[in-house]
């Protein structure tokens, strides 16, 4: 079996968002097991949120809702369109051929 590591790269932006994102999944709502009821999953999941709470410096601010408020409307910004426009435009989608959903 292969154990080489894999790399992922994110913007710090996206590793910021994604960190609290995590947290508040597996740490605060405790819904993780109803996310991803695949628990051979949880451990890459346990991976990426540790090494993202070892590397963020900005999870040990004062300002840390201020800075994460900022980063999630640049990512936003940097999609393109607001949110309640993309999630209205994502439920009602028509399925393409691109589509890997069932």
């Amino acid at each position: 079996m292969d154990e080489e590591p894999v790399t992922i790269k994110l913007t710090h932006d996206q590793a910021f968002v994604l960190s609290d994102w995590l947290y508040e999944v597996m740490m605060r709502s405790g819904k993780l097991n109803a996310i991803v009821p695949d628990r051979a999953v949880w451990s890459g999941i346990y991976a990426i949120s540790g090494t993202l709470e070892t590397t963020l410096a900005e999870i040990f601010m004062p300002d840390y809702t201020g800075r994460l408020d900022q980063a999630r409307q640049r990512l936003l910004d940097a999609l393109g369109g607001d949110e309640e426009e993309e999630a209205s435009e994502s439920v009602s989608r028509a399925p393409s051929g691109d589509d890997i959903s069932g």
